[in-house]
């Protein structure tokens, strides 16, 4: 439940169009839900503005289409289920699937241009889970994809799009070097950096466009873990203020 839903219900009680028990079995689902192998967490959305997210490894079809289920029966905001295996996809109920993320109820448009960048073609699906969050938060994204620094003119090109956005995802492999470029030539007051697992070996996995992204020169960029493109989609949605609403 979030706090559009609560307010809503606290104005159909004194309405009289929902009566004080109809309330209270509503209620009875904050702040959380035992399922046994799981307490889904209703209360998130109302303490910090977003739904609590379902992490598909490690839970069976069954755990997963239980926890979504249970969040979906909960009045509130998007839910999304991210790095879902396809069998998890099969049981969960249908939803907007985005390669290996899926989502649900998804919020109106809040108005703001958020440019996602990406570095190479390898890159992509840490890319398009980034972009199905934000899409689920009201924050679609604009695209530019395959304009690393092997071929900078292809993002010098693209310049006026960074300039224009009020947040900037760039989601890089191998030395990680993108992300400083776009840094410093970016106009958003928020430049999320996701470093990713695409490279040879001294890339180490993505710790060396992780620890390029730490030591980058170019001021105020905000780094968050390898391949998570859930994380920076979150950081951009908290940093920007934009709390969950429903239509």
């Amino acid at each position: 439940m979030d706090e559009a839903a609560l307010r809503a219900l606290l104005d159909d009680v004194r309405s009289g169009a929902v009566s004080a028990d109809e309330a209270v079995a509503a209620l009875r689902r904050l702040p959380w839900v035992d399922l046994g192998f799981a307490r889904v967490d209703h209360h998130r959305a109302l303490r910090q503005g977003m739904e609590e997210a379902v992490y598909g490894p490690g839970k069976t079809p069954e755990q997963a289409a239980a926890i979504v289920t249970e969040l979906l029966e909960g009045a509130g905001g998007p839910v999304i289920l991210t790095r879902a295996s396809p069998e998890q996809i099969a049981a969960v109920p249908p939803g907007t699937v985005t390669g290996t993320t899926v989502t649900w109820r998804h919020a109106p448009d809040a108005g703001l241009r958020i440019v996602v960048v990406t570095a190479g073609t390898a890159d992509l699906p840490v890319a398009d889970e980034c972009a199905a969050t934000l899409t689920a938060l009201g924050l679609g994204p604009d695209r530019l994809s395959d304009v690393g620094v092997a071929g900078i003119h292809r993002l010098l090109a693209e310049v006026d799009r960074i300039a224009a956005a009020d947040a900037v995802v760039v989601v890089a492999g191998m030395e990680g070097a993108l992300a400083s470029v776009v840094g410093g030539i970016a106009a958003a007051p928020v430049v999320v950096a996701v470093p990713t697992s695409a490279g040879y070996g001294a890339g180490l996995d993505g710790i060396t466009a992780l620890l390029g992204m730490l030591a980058s020169c170019a001021a105020g960029i905000t780094v968050v873990g390898i391949d998570n493109g859930f994380g920076a989609a979150s950081a951009v949605a908290r940093i920007l203020g934009v709390r969950q609403r429903h239509g």
